[in-house]
């Protein structure tokens, strides 16, 4: 790719989404034929945790490892972001010691300072406004499953948060038609839908999860109040009220609609345990390739 880092899936071309993705079933299918990697052998990831985390501190510590690298964690006590050291300085002097940096940060702005002054390539893990890591193992897991990307419909029934931002990136670049079902007031970010627009992308927004759902080749949901919001979460849980995906609501999709979520869920609220595990729930095929969709991203900007 032509890029030193990925912090947003609008910064990509159509053909470097589609690099990462081949690159990304390429290396899966070699390790399902038991293929070992030494692609990234003596190079190290320094990871930047300011939130908690199970998939993508765990699959992107086991996509080094695959590769013939190692990772160094670095908790919220070990690296005070912007408070005992500045951002750029941190940088800079992380930069001396590893070859690639993965953070997941709370304020974007973070990431977008990490990369203006690492002179390693700078991988988002998460921030508040996007998730593009998730975004590419959402896209893979529908190519493999649907066999295209181009042409598609996504009916993301939820908040527009992070994820649904990446996704709306993503889309635009693949010819994916993006739906939002969400309560007033709860929208995708204004920007990022008009650049979306800009591009070409369609993008539509309504309040019905039912107008979303119908016809649709992918439901997606994610939990109603994201990692920081827990204070927010009764007033979500109202506002959210009918925006579940359950067995009603697979019924208006196509008949062999994928169902993803990006976990960890809330069973009963954003998803009913019967959708989550119905026969075209692919959320643990899901969960599992952000490990794959990693290690093309990993590969690609480090070896």
């Amino acid at each position: 790719m032509k890029i030193k880092d990925v912090i947003s899936l609008a910064d990509l071309s159509t053909e470097s989404i589609y690099e990462i993705l081949e690159t990304a079933r390429n290396i899966k299918l070699e390790l399902r034929a038991g293929i070992k990697h030494s692609t990234l052998a003596g190079k190290t990831l320094g990871m930047i945790f300011q939130k908690p985390s199970l998939r993508t501190r765990v699959s992107f510590e086991v996509g080094m490892t695959q590769l013939g690298g190692t990772s160094i964690y670095l908790g919220p006590d070990d690296i005070k972001l912007g408070k005992r050291e500045t951002t750029e300085d941190i940088a800079i002097v992380l930069a001396r010691y590893v070859d690639g940096i993965m953070a997941r940060v709370f304020d974007h702005q973070t990431v977008v300072e990490l990369a203006q002054h690492a002179t390693v390539p700078v991988i988002n893990g998460l921030s508040d406004l996007l998730h593009p890591c998730q975004a590419l193992g959402d896209l893979l897991t529908i190519w493999e499953k649907q066999r295209r990307l181009e042409g598609l419909t996504l009916a993301f029934i939820g908040d527009g948060n992070n994820v649904a931002h990446s996704l709306i990136n993503g889309c635009v670049k693949l010819g994916i038609a993006f739906r939002i079902a969400c309560p007033r007031g709860c929208e995708p970010d204004e920007e990022i839908v008009a650049a979306a627009r800009n591009g070409g992308g369609i993008i539509e927004i309504v309040h019905n999860p039912q107008q979303a759902a119908t016809d649709a080749d992918i439901l997606y949901t994610d939990v109603w109040a994201s990692m920081g919001q827990e204070a927010q979460a009764t007033e979500k849980r109202a506002a959210f009220d009918g925006f579940t995906i359950d067995d009603d609501l697979i019924a208006l999709a196509k008949p062999n609609a994928l169902i993803l979520h990006c976990l960890p869920a809330h069973y009963g609220e954003e998803i009913t345990y019967s959708a989550s595990r119905s026969i075209g729930s692919v959320i643990f095929d899901q969960a599992e390739n952000r490990l794959h969709a990693q290690k093309g991203v990993l590969t690609l900007l480090m070896s």
